[in-house]
């Protein structure tokens, strides 16, 4: 694995920002425990311990700035 600076995508940045509370809250009433921490080591073990370490190990552009 090489980690280091994410790059940052602007579109996807944008659509996470207004793609929206309405299709959260769809979600949230018909699908049980959406939007709860630590499903994804119930669904995927192996998806969440590799997302955890390149959450940990890389960092953004933004960042810097903190």
């Amino acid at each position: 694995m090489k980690f280091g600076m994410r790059k940052t995508s602007l579109k996807r940045s944008l659509k996470a920002r207004t793609t929206g509370k309405a299709k959260r809250k769809v979600k949230k009433a018909l699908i049980p425990g959406y939007g709860k921490k630590g499903t994804g080591w119930i669904k995927n073990p192996k998806k969440a311990a590799y997302n955890k370490v390149y959450k940990k190990t890389t960092f953004s552009f933004f960042d810097i700035f903190k």
